[in-house]
């Protein structure tokens, strides 16, 4: 059964439940589906499959019809891995294509009515804040700031939080400031125009890019604490994942090997420019990128090239995570409230029921 939240419930069962995440991003759809544990959760299954959902909405202001067809065909094995593996609650959430797009909506509702998933259009805030959420333990506790940015096909979202230590020693981050900038690996590709290169163009991308993020309004205490190099960068994007993956000069990708990976600056714009001079048919053959990413992975080094000269950080953690992982948090949590709500509830009506009631006096 499902509610009107998006919440799909299944029989209970002792076994721990399964929850399940899909973000449709602009150039990706993925799913997580996972099993809580005392501290995080476990992954049972997950399906990630490039489907170029934006594909011309920077030219044409719509979906095509060949994207939402790709789309769907993902979605649908997306709903069947659901279905076998009986999950009991789910949140899918579409980004900025479907945002930008004049039929967005009408394709989320399509799949809605074709395939039984309810995909959510979130704002570019709750975007920024799921990404936060996913990358929380890849923070240097010995930071007093912290820039979070998640390079996606057609934005980049990024957030400034300062660290601190709570009473129970647990790091704590307050959001500082947050911008969504319209700029994505996609949206920069079909700008370009070409699947090559030249380094005035590149240049030109990070010059703009920078520009947009200086522009943000960000706290003294955070460019304080990013001046004196108590501060550093987490990148959950495919464009840093992919970098990570070429630096370690990787064979085929590993999860393991990349996630929470601490990559010096000068590593990763050593690792870009050798990307750049790449051919693409070069790029394609790179194991940690392949011919879906090819010509993508040289904009997406432009972003973070720009962020890097707007903030200039000597160390960026690597995180193979984001908006999947921060959609499974919220659920757990939420289903973990429940279960202490639950059995608060129980105990009291026991104590209750155990309580004597006294003999009227005589």
């Amino acid at each position: 059964m499902r509610t009107m939240s998006g919440w799909r419930l299944g029989a209970r069962r002792s076994n721990p439940p399964s929850f399940a995440a899909i973000d449709l991003g602009t150039n990706n759809c993925r799913l997580l589906i996972a099993t809580p544990r005392r501290r995080g959760f476990r992954v049972v299954d997950a399906y990630s499959r490039i489907v170029r959902l934006g594909e011309g909405v920077s030219r044409n202001g719509a979906l095509s019809d060949a994207a939402m067809e790709r789309t769907t065909d993902a979605l649908k094995v997306c709903a069947q891995k659901m279905a076998a593996r009986q999950v009991r609650a789910s949140r899918c959430i579409a980004t900025q294509a479907c945002r930008a797009a004049s039929n967005g909506q009408e394709f989320l509702d399509r799949i809605r009515t074709d395939l039984g998933l309810k995909l959510e259009m979130v704002t570019a805030e709750e975007e920024a804040s799921l990404s936060v959420k996913g990358c929380h333990d890849l923070v240097d506790a010995n930071a007093r700031a912290v820039m979070v940015f998640d390079i996606g096909g057609g934005s980049t979202e990024i957030s400034w939080l300062t660290v601190r230590r709570g009473r129970d020693r647990r790091i704590k981050m307050d959001l500082a400031a947050w911008v969504s900038l319209p700029v994505g690996v996609v949206t920069l590709a079909e700008r370009h125009g070409d699947v090559d290169m030249s380094r005035e163009a590149f240049d030109a991308m990070a010059a703009d890019v920078a520009q947009q993020v200086r522009a943000v309004a960000v706290p003294e205490e955070v460019r304080a604490a990013f001046d004196k190099g108590a501060a550093h960068l987490v990148g959950t994007s495919g464009t840093v994942t992919s970098l990570a993956g070429v630096h370690l000069g990787l064979k085929r990708y590993v999860r393991r090997e990349v996630d929470g990976l601490w990559l010096g600056q000068q590593d990763a714009a050593g690792v870009a420019e050798r990307l750049r001079h790449m051919s693409y048919a070069d790029r394609a053959l790179e194991p940690c990128i392949g011919e879906d990413r090819a010509d993508l992975v040289v904009p997406g080094c432009a972003i973070l090239e720009g962020i890097l000269r707007a903030w200039p950080a000597s160390r960026i953690r690597v995180g193979d995570r984001g908006l999947r992982e921060g959609l499974l948090i919220d659920l757990m949590n939420e289903w973990r409230d429940r279960r202490a709500e639950k059995c608060a509830s129980n105990n009291r009506a026991k104590n209750r029921k155990g309580k004597k009631v006294p003999r009227p006096s005589a």
